[in-house]
């Protein structure tokens, strides 16, 4: 049997749409996990994502963030990435999510870095701001928690499969 396949639609504080092809590993109930294999190589600042890097796309409706987590061959964490997030909505065909434009950057030695926040728009307004603060604050706070926290999760998923 074939896998289930969903599609991830991304748009942009800018309102610029991205669409991708997703395997579904799980959906339930405001949550669903998709599962992707990197094709070649991809550089992410200091973080090498190697041909057949495995990542797995965790996103809920009602967290302030979606996060892909990268893992090699040997089920070892490459790297977290959170993109800080709202308007999730997931169907039984999509995943729709609006694209605050910062990431946080987790890597296993427990550095968390903040990524593109010299892409927010100086006129952003402040609720909206404060948000994007807020989840990135609490992104911060912890990493090696979270680090553990999808380790976990990912083992889980992947033994399953």
């Amino acid at each position: 049997m074939s896998p289930a396949t969903i599609t991830e639609i991304k748009t942009t504080l800018a309102g610029e749409r991205n669409t991708f092809d997703c395997e579904l590993l799980t959906r339930n109930q405001g949550e669903a996990v998709v599962i992707y294999r990197m094709p070649h190589d991809v550089q992410l600042e200091d973080v090498l994502l190697r041909k057949h890097t495995v990542s797995l796309g965790y996103f809920w409706e009602e967290r302030p963030y979606n996060v892909y987590h990268w893992v090699d061959q040997l089920r070892d964490t490459v790297a977290l990435y959170f993109n800080i997030a709202d308007r999730t909505r997931i169907s039984e065909r999509t995943i729709e999510w609006r694209d605050l434009a910062v990431d946080v950057l987790v890597t296993p030695d427990g550095r968390c870095r903040v990524l593109d926040e010299d892409e927010l728009p100086a006129d952003i307004d402040a609720p909206l701001r404060r948000y994007i603060d807020a989840a990135r604050a609490d992104l911060c706070r912890d990493p090696l928690s979270s680090l553990t926290e999808y380790d976990k999760l990912t083992r889980s998923l992947i033994d399953r499969e």
